[in-house]
């Protein structure tokens, strides 16, 4: 069991979400990691926190220097405060947020003051990791390997690792992570609709559209659902999303047209995308309610 942990959230980046979709292997080093946050992660980049504020925590004042020695590396580069409680914020942890120490650590010894930018968003993900344990939210390790089988393509942690410049500890816990926010995003957007994407039918192999099939009927009936009568071989209704389209084109259950097949799949991929667009709409507008009641005070302008 993977234990979650609030205050060593994913980092959502923009860059790592392409990356991650991508498959492609990303620079060693502090930015590689990014490369391992799946897409749902780039959706909790809420918009603002409640109050923010430029200040200075604690007496060891970050805003005067721009790298800091391994011996400094608690010192406390923000706070937040959420849920009545409030939490500092140490170079430590935002830099092993994304990376490891030893792939941070410059060549004299030193390591760069985390930036504004960098302190926020661990942040923002710090209050969505929250939320998660709030909820009882908990990945095992099957639920992590499958994780990064979808999203990399293997659960050989040693060589993501190795790939990304992390260490392996890192690496398996930035993945379990993700799997705790993807999870906690799926209950978010559980009532919007949204399911897998439809795929295409096959192609003629001769390119004629006209040409017929079982396999397209069969193809075509999958997508109208409860619009389709099959005992009666004829429409149920013709009130649904289909049946404006498809009403002039020959369907039964024994034969349907690549062209009605190619139409069906347009209507039902459109309804997938409305679906897709609300939901990233409701994960948005709950990722900005829980950081409205927030606040966050960070000590250094470094960018």
């Amino acid at each position: 069991m993977i234990p979650a942990r609030a205050r060593k959230p994913v980092r959502a980046w923009k860059r790592g979400c392409d990356m991650a979709k991508n498959q492609r292997p990303a620079k060693k080093g502090v930015s590689a990691a990014a490369a391992l946050i799946l897409s749902v992660c780039c959706l909790a980049v809420g918009l603002l926190v409640g109050r923010f504020v430029l200040g200075t925590p604690t007496a060891a004042d970050p805003l005067n220097k721009t790298a800091i020695t391994a011996g400094e590396l608690e010192t406390v580069v923000g706070t937040y405060t959420y849920g009545g409680e409030t939490h500092a914020i140490t170079a430590r942890e935002v830099i092993e947020d994304s990376s490891s120490l030893a792939a941070a650590v410059k060549e004299d010894g030193t390591y760069d003051v985390p930036t504004a930018d960098a302190i926020l968003g661990y942040v923002r993900n710090a209050i969505i990791m929250h939320e998660a344990e709030s909820r009882g939210i908990t990945v095992t390790d099957e639920d992590v390997s499958a994780y990064a089988l979808e999203i990399l393509g293997t659960d050989d942690y040693a060589a993501i690792a190795s790939t990304y410049g992390l260490t392996e500890e890192v690496a398996k816990r930035m993945l379990g992570e993700a799997a705790m926010m993807k999870q906690l995003r799926d209950q978010v957007i559980a009532d919007t609709g949204v399911g897998e994407a439809p795929a295409p039918p096959t192609a003629p192999e001769d390119g004629n559209g006209d040409a017929t099939s079982k396999e397209w009927a069969d193809y075509v009936i999958a997508l109208l659902g409860d619009e389709w009568d099959t005992e009666n071989n004829t429409w149920a209704r013709t009130d649904g999303t289909y049946y404006a389209t498809l009403q002039t084109y020959p369907i039964s259950n024994e034969e349907a047209s690549y062209e009605a097949a190619e139409q069906a799949y347009y209507i039902a991929y459109t309804a997938y995308s409305t679906a897709t667009s609300n939901a990233a709409q409701e994960w948005t507008n709950f990722v900005n309610g829980l950081l409205g009641s927030a606040s966050i005070e960070i000590a250094t302008l470094c960018s």
